[in-house]
């Protein structure tokens, strides 16, 4: 053994000579193969572990690939940044968001039920936690006069503030504080179509007075919300619970 590596060390030092004065091939030598450092890894785990081993590493695995196909949720600064939120002006059109606004009448009148014809604080509590994104609303009072009369549907019901797209196709942005909002409801009259078993024609068929046209002729329901009271977002107010309290704006 000592022979060869005698052998091999004097055909490195001729082959380093051929390229290299004797110097630099005996410097050469000297600290790249005579006196060059062996770095070692750390060995296997034994026998016993090394399925334990190889599982870790798969998991490790498995948790890099994860992270690599989901990527981190945008923060509420990124989100504003690139404006995912605002409606872009070639969207504010009134007639893109009337079906929409049909079906929040749907909404609104499955959750007032009964209640759409007799309003009281039953209405009131429904009302506080509904959603108004579709609402069509009517500014009837504010603490700046310009905005008195603004009309639309709101497209976006943010925390402190209604978007609104008037029927002109603009964008209105409407504070929720000091300002009372008005919309209407069709209420679905109950006793239309209802027949009075007492009051029948020769044919069999119920006669109806103009009275009681007048009468099951459906009607609007008129509600109003005074925004002081809904500077929440929409998500919150689902499951925020409202107490009556007396307030002094009112």
């Amino acid at each position: 053994m000592e022979a060869k590596g005698k052998k091999e060390q004097s055909v490195a030092a001729a082959l380093l000579a051929r390229a290299h004065t004797p110097d630099e091939a005996n410097r050469i030598f000297t600290e790249k193969i005579q006196h060059r450092p062996l770095f070692l890894t750390p060995s296997s785990p034994p026998p016993s572990d090394a399925r334990a081993a190889r599982q870790r590493e798969r998991e490790k695995k498995k948790q890099q690939r994860k992270k690599a196909l989901k990527p981190k949720p945008l923060s509420a600064a990124q989100r504003r940044k690139l404006g995912l939120y605002d409606v872009p002006r070639e969207g504010q059109k009134y007639a893109l968001f009337e079906p929409l606004h049909n079906l929040w009448l749907g909404y609104i009148r499955e959750i007032l039920g009964g209640e759409i014809y007799t309003g009281g604080e039953g209405a009131a509590a429904k009302l506080t936690s509904a959603d108004y994104h579709g609402a069509g609303v009517e500014v009837v009072r504010s603490g700046c006069v310009s905005r008195v009369g603004i009309k639309g549907i709101v497209v976006k019901d943010s925390k402190f503030a209604f978007e609104i797209v008037t029927k002109k196709n603009t964008l209105k942005l409407v504070p929720k504080e000091g300002t009372v909002f008005r919309f209407e409801v069709p209420a679905v009259n109950a006793r239309s179509g209802s027949r009075d078993p007492g009051a029948e024609d020769a044919d069999g068929a119920a006669a109806t007075t103009p009275e009681q046209h007048e009468t099951d002729r459906p009607q609007n329901m008129v509600f109003e919300i005074h925004g002081d009271q809904f500077q929440f977002r929409s998500a919150d107010r689902a499951n925020k619970k409202f107490r009556v309290h007396f307030s002094k704006k009112l």
